[in-house]
């Protein structure tokens, strides 16, 4: 009996790097999402952004017009399933 729980706890913790490592397509999907729901937010809408996504942390780069827009596209971004955090590193334009 010891020796099948033991055997458990090892296999257990051979998997368990397996489940916590990046999921290539997950940080995809997420990524597309992003620029999705941006591309059709009205406040949002048109600006050129740049989205990476790495392990679920969204970082928004870019220029936007008005603080509103900055905040919002944060927002929309927090909101898709599978985002851990969001690094909102947007300016405004004409801001240095």
């Amino acid at each position: 009996m010891l020796r099948r729980t033991v055997s458990l706890s090892i296999l257990a913790a051979l998997i368990a790097p397996l489940r916590a490592a990046p999921d290539k397509q997950s940080d995809d999907r997420i990524y597309d999402e992003v620029r999705r729901r941006l591309a059709n937010d009205a406040d949002v809408k048109g600006a050129a952004l740049d989205v990476t996504v790495t392990n679920g942390a969204v970082i928004l780069r870019g220029q936007v017009r008005t603080e509103k827009a900055r905040e919002k596209a944060a927002a929309i971004a927090k909101k898709v399933k599978g985002v851990t955090m969001v690094d909102n590193k947007l300016t405004l334009f004409g801001a240095s």
